[in-house]
């Protein structure tokens, strides 16, 4: 993170060509479809919610009805957020007969999910 803005700021700063810039922006700046991709994915995850859910799933498989009860929410509710973090890929299901099964998708989104904990509990 120090060395992109020190690098930023060299950029800034010192004298260059059009063709240095272009470089550097080529190397370094998101395309438009991943940028896209990973503002929705902050969105679902800026949802206090979801964000529990995930807290929940980063520590244990759990199941639409135990996340109803230990949220205090309706079930429609919790289904309704877990449809957004499984079309984003952030969490999976598992059924198993009439139950159905939440964990993470992978080991990124706990990842991401212990980092950004991790940034807000700094201090």
């Amino acid at each position: 993170m120090t060395d992109a803005l020190v690098e930023t700021v060299t950029i800034c700063t010192a004298e260059h060509t059009d063709e240095e810039l272009a470089r550097f922006a080529q190397e370094h700046l998101l395309d438009e479809e991943t940028a896209g991709y990973m503002a929705e994915l902050f969105k679902s995850l800026a949802d206090p919610t979801r964000l529990r859910i995930v807290g929940l799933l980063a520590n244990a498989e759990v199941c639409v009805g135990d996340l109803h009860q230990i949220m205090g929410m309706t079930q429609p509710a919790i289904s309704h957020h877990l449809r957004v973090l499984r079309n984003l890929r952030l969490v999976k299901a598992r059924r198993d007969g009439r139950h159905v099964y939440y964990t993470l998708d992978d080991d990124h989104v706990e990842l991401l999910f212990r980092q950004g904990l991790s940034h807000v509990l700094h201090s």
